[in-house]
């Protein structure tokens, strides 16, 4: 007699898929506000070591019990470049920038160029098809991005120009994961993300600034938030999505967080924005709108 058919997993649930993108969102854009606070009380890239440190202690941990599979060889290369693109220089430009003086919010809205530059790498590098109209909603989107950020020029042009860092890390690591490393399990290839970038950012700390913590209250805190929530959380999702759809629909999504960003900025520390600023976010909303679908 034959063996019973193995039970079908039983498929995602339609509105449980379509919350992903509205909860990554939410999530992403809290790690700015949660930055603030981080590098009020210490040094950014201490910050950034003590967050790759325990989150990719925290997901290693997860991987092994549920004995996901390890990238190896070349897959596990390509991991570790992903990683440093995504972490190691996005969140130690983007950390160090805050600590400047650039409010989290201005950070998301630069950060709100990573769907143009992820069109234009994917375009180029992975062949994915973009459509007119996505290409006038990068166009529209990345106006108001543009808009926003010229509100403030006062600030640090070393902020400015180290969150623009921060971002082509970002837009580079995604592409460069939807390139090679798609074979790769979520959960272990982000813990090697994080666990890739601890060394970088333990050593950057270790040479260029003082690593002292001023209020341990607010960066146990901060740092909590930051590992468990905005490490954990939003990459799981991000490398999720990445496996579901196309890397510039994906990117589409950060045309949304600096309003998101902006609002909680407003709600948690008492952060404003300048009319050009709130001009800009409409027009990022805008944009997200005509290019998040084909």
């Amino acid at each position: 007699m034959p063996p019973s058919p193995a039970p079908e997993a039983p498929a995602a649930s339609p509105v449980g898929s379509a919350a992903v993108p509205a909860v990554f969102v939410v999530l992403w854009s809290s790690a700015f506000i949660a930055a603030v606070i981080g590098t009020d009380a210490a040094p950014p890239l201490l910050l950034t070591f003590s967050r790759f440190a325990l989150a990719g202690l925290l997901l290693m941990a997860v991987a092994l019990v549920s004995k996901s599979p390890w990238p190896k060889g070349r897959l596990l290369l390509h991991v570790v470049v992903t990683g440093l693109l995504m972490q190691a220089v996005q969140f130690g430009a983007f950390y160090t920038a805050i600590s400047e003086g650039l409010p989290g919010g201005l950070v998301a809205l630069i950060q709100g160029f990573n769907p143009v530059l992820i069109a234009l790498m994917a375009g180029f590098l992975l062949g994915e098809q973009i459509t007119r109209r996505q290409w006038f909603g990068f166009g529209v989107g990345g106006a108001g991005v543009a808009l926003a950020v010229a509100g403030a020029l006062d600030f640090s042009v070393t902020a400015i120009v180290l969150s623009f860092v921060g971002l082509l890390g970002l837009s580079a690591g995604t592409v460069y994961q939807k390139r090679f490393a798609q074979g790769a399990d979520v959960r272990s290839s982000t813990a090697l993300h994080f666990l890739a970038s601890a060394p970088v950012m333990l050593l950057m700390t270790l040479t260029l600034e003082d690593p002292e913590v001023t209020d341990w209250g607010a960066f146990g805190g901060s740092l909590a938030w930051i590992v468990l929530i905005n490490s954990v959380g939003t990459f799981l999702l991000l490398n999720f999505m990445l496996k579901k759809q196309d890397a510039s629909r994906v990117g589409t999504l950060f045309f949304l967080t600096p309003a998101v960003t902006a609002l909680l900025s407003w709600l948690v520390i008492d952060e404003t924005l300048s009319a050009s600023a709130i001009a800009g976010l409409v027009l990022g909303g805008v944009g997200v709108l005509l290019a998040s679908r084909k």
